[in-house]
């Protein structure tokens, strides 16, 4: 099998906007803003903001009145293309390649994490990899022996395998919209292991709101 990629793309649509069709690929749809009817292979879907789908028939998405701003994740082992509609502008934010073990199943999870003000998440790894995307606030990841810090609407990739430690600032909440590429074994469950044990049972101020966790299945689409 080809060597999987993971791409966020970010997508604004003006009112009532048609975009697509989409080719057939595992993805992900998250609505930061606005609202937008996601149609395939037997599916109809209407999304409002801080809303996820996903799946991996071909589709297209139809804005609402207002318009809709959307991030969409898509794994897949073909090379990015760029979609187009009627005035639709698409970026694409971020373009990395997930750890996929052969034998493995896999699932594809979409979650929002929020943080407090000053909030930490203590030095950790994750049993998947994943594109994370800053909606509010600022973060500062230390990764890899890199140390940056992501502003809004900012994109990262992390490993999985990779310890990483991350704080954000003191003046206000923060939060970002994640995709991770999972063990199906780890459906319902979290993903995250501490690495320090002085870490074990410190607070954990980080709240988590799970959208998607659903199977799929690889292929060279």
């Amino acid at each position: 099998m080809s060597k999987q990629r993971l791409r966020l793309y970010g997508d604004q649509l003006p009112a009532k906007a048609l975009f697509g069709p989409l080719s057939k690929t595992n993805r992900v749809i998250y609505v930061v803003e606005g609202a937008a009817v996601v149609r395939g292979a037997g599916v109809t879907v209407s999304l409002t903001g801080n809303c996820a789908w996903q799946g991996s028939s071909e589709l297209t998405v139809t804005a609402g009145p207002a318009g809709a701003r959307l991030l969409r994740w898509e794994l897949s082992a073909k090379n990015a293309l760029i979609s187009e509609g009627a005035d639709v502008k698409s970026v694409l934010k971020l373009d990395a390649e997930p750890r996929i073990e052969p034998g493995v199943a896999y699932l594809m999870r979409c979650d929002r994490v929020d943080f407090p003000p000053g909030g930490v998440a203590y030095t950790h790894t994750h049993k998947g990899s994943g594109i994370r995307c800053l909606q509010s606030g600022r973060i500062r990841i230390i990764t890899q022996g890199h140390d940056f810090w992501v502003d809004r609407d900012g994109a990262w990739f992390e490993t999985g395998v990779d310890p990483v430690f991350a704080e954000t600032r003191e003046d206000g909440p923060s939060h970002f919209i994640r995709v991770m590429i999972l063990p199906r074994a780890l459906s319902g469950k979290s993903s995250i292991t501490y690495v320090k044990a002085e870490d074990f049972d410190k607070p954990k101020t980080q709240k988590y709101q799970v959208f998607v966790d659903e199977p799929i299945e690889l292929t060279d689409a």
